[in-house]
């Protein structure tokens, strides 16, 4: 249980708790909500005493280990699997010690192993890898040959692979792609220790956790249910309020009215004191006040005559080698198209394609002679010049307008005067995210490229943009993994997926429940009962995502590293049993030892021989789907 007793905190001099307390039982999911600025990062560091506390208290368990994600992991040779394993520093220090281990200790280390499952560590850490993109070779690359938001997936991993007993995760989806952010809610709903989530994701505060903490006005309240229960609950509580006021307010009127009135007249003079008393004793019930309207304000471009863009056998990629071919598509001036597919199938690519960022290796590209097209992607947000203010980045863009009219475009992306001198490098996020946005449609575009708008943005913001697009009169193309976005704004989904473009039939409701029912049929098929050869305590050990052999070459390459790996696991166990074999086979150990150490040790060599047998399991699975695959190629 985590229990925040009255707690009071001040930055800067700015406080941003006073006397907030909440109690979150074990293994309770929660999403926590606020304004931007309101101090949820800041809560996080308190829980985990990077932050000494002004007031108050904060209780967690004794012992209890805590997890988050702070930082990317750094660009290091170890490859991404043993980085993930790393992370279960328990583990890594007994496989450590089992090397060198001697005596009664080699014992209790084995009997530590077994006891967090120590043995099916790889295939654990690697089901959270592939869950969040990275496949089977990538798996087995250096930490280096990945770019920063990368590496912020491998710490991701990283922490939910450690399984702490509080896991704190600071808004997790916003290097993910949308499958990998539908795996993550999966994977919260069911992780079996309490999660404390930061997020203005609508789709996870609703299906990955149960209940949502807001952080307001320096207070904490916990309320039952995901994010739209706590919206009309919230929206209830505030109507009741304002007829509360309301009521108080006419009261007041009231019972003023009569002390105005009879004040003055003896006979009347004893009952206006005793109102008088009253309105004196009478608590203030305030209105709720309305938060200030999040806008976003696109510039409307001039009509063109359709298609403004039309592909026509059209192939892309880098480097001679085509990503994509076979482009056969259409954009008018009124679409709004999502893009699906997962990661590294092209979405990127193809938009770049679109925006004239990246020309086309054959076929035609066809476009309107006036097309204008604003193309925005968390790159560039990071590449915005950090020492200077929004108004020099308008200057620069717009030197000929005057500067009222820089602070008008400002506010209509909700940057006010403040914001409008501040260095970028001091901005937030979101705030830095509203001036790229405003710099992609500075020319009135008549097509909108975004590639994860909302990263950075808060709940407002992100229904803010919504409304935007709504009313913009330019074409649309969205690759998000916020799907309450893509199913507000979208009216056409394309599928990338294996070097195609392709119009998806379904809604996103059916593209979510297709990638959870595949997810669910290889792990099934992973989890059918093997031959007999095969020992069946075994099964459970084996990962739960293979799919079934393809006869590609990259997938038996996938196979060949498998085998790999299960062969090394297979000589280290090996060795750990021929070491305690030794010991079980020298006569001083029974002369000197006792009973119970004597059934110690058994126990131990009992224990190293089932982990034997599992590893020689996975070690024979993994032969036979190579060899079923090898058998197909050949066909």
């Amino acid at each position: 249980m985590l229990r925040i007793s009255d707690l009071s905190f001040s930055m800067a001099g700015r406080p941003l708790f006073e006397g907030a307390s909440a109690t979150i039982p074990a293994g309770h999911k929660v999403g926590i909500v606020g304004r931007n600025g309101a101090g949820k990062t800041t809560l996080f560091r308190l829980i985990k005493g990077e932050l000494s506390l002004d007031g108050g208290s904060i209780d967690i368990p004794a012992r209890a280990r805590i997890g988050g994600v702070s930082q990317e992991v750094p660009g290091s040779d170890v490859s991404l699997l043993d980085t993930v394993l790393a992370a279960d520093t328990e583990r890594a220090a007994l496989m450590a010690e089992a090397e060198t281990a001697t005596g009664a200790r080699i014992a209790e280390v084995q009997m530590r192993l077994a006891d967090i499952d120590a043995w099916s560590a790889e295939a654990r850490a690697a089901t959270i890898l592939k869950g969040l993109g990275f496949d089977s070779t990538a798996q087995a690359m250096p930490c280096s040959a990945f770019s920063g938001g990368w590496r912020m997936r491998v710490a991701l991993a990283a922490v939910l692979f450690s399984a702490p007993d509080f896991l704190l995760l600071d808004e997790p989806t916003n290097y993910l792609d949308l499958e990998g952010a539908l795996w993550l809610e999966s994977y919260l709903a069911k992780y079996p220790h309490t999660v404390l989530v930061i997020s203005h994701d609508r789709g996870l505060l609703n299906r990955a956790v149960g209940h949502i903490l807001h952080l307001t006005d320096q207070k904490l309240t916990l309320y039952a249910g995901g994010y739209d229960d706590f919206i009309k609950t919230r929206a209830a509580q505030r109507a009741l309020q304002s007829a509360e006021a309301k009521k108080q307010d006419a009261r007041r009127a009231h019972l003023q009215s009569f002390v105005d009135r009879f004040r003055a007249k003896a006979s009347k003079a004893k009952q206006a004191q005793a109102r008088l008393k009253m309105l004196e004793r009478m608590e203030p019930i305030r209105a709720p006040e309305d938060a200030a309207r999040t806008v976003f304000t696109f510039p409307e471009p001039e009509a063109l005559s359709p298609p403004i863009l039309r592909l026509d056998g059209a192939s892309v990629g880098y480097d001679a080698r085509a990503v994509l071919t076979q482009l056969d598509l259409r954009i008018d001036q009124d679409d709004r198209i999502a893009l699906l597919g997962r990661n590294g199938e092209g979405k990127s690519t193809l938009s770049k394609l679109i925006a004239g960022k990246l020309a086309a290796m054959s076929g035609t590209v066809t476009t309107s002679s006036k097309l204008r097209v604003g193309y925005f992607a968390q790159h560039q947000v990071d590449e915005l010049h950090i020492d200077e203010t929004p108004l020099d980045h308008l200057r620069r863009a717009r030197p000929d307008e005057a500067p009222t009219r820089h602070r008008a475009r400002l506010a209509g992306f909700g940057l006010g005067a403040a914001q409008a001198e501040t260095r970028v490098g001091q901005l937030s996020g979101g705030q830095k995210a509203r001036l790229s946005l405003l710099l992609a449609t500075l020319d009135a575009p008549h097509m909108l490229i975004l590639d994860e708008p909302t990263n950075h943005l808060d709940i407002e913001s992100r229904e803010a943009l919504v409304e935007a697009l709504s009313a913009y009169s330019g074409a649309v193309i969205l690759v998000s993994h916020d799907m309450h976005l893509l199913g507000l704004v979208a009216d056409r989904l394309w599928l990338v997926a294996g070097g195609r473009v392709a119009p998806y039939e379904g809604d996103l409701d059916s593209y979510r429940a297709d990638l959870l029912n595949t997810r669910e049929e290889k792990t099934a098929k992973a989890k059918a009962p093997r031959p007999k050869t095969v020992p069946s305590s075994a099964l459970a050990a084996a990962p739960a995502d293979h799919a079934p052999p393809r006869s590609s070459h990259d997938e038996i390459k996938e196979m060949r590293a498998e085998l790999r790996r299960a062969e090394a696991r297979v000589e280290k166990i090996m060795e750990m049993h021929e070491k305690l074999s030794a010991k079980l086979a020298d006569p001083a150990l029974y002369e000197a030892a006792r009973a119970d150490d004597l059934a110690l040790w058994q126990a131990k060599f009992t224990e190293i021989e089932d982990g034997l047998a599992r590893a020689e399991a996975l070690w024979v699975a993994a032969q036979a789907r190579l060899d079923e695959a090898l058998a197909q190629s050949r066909r």
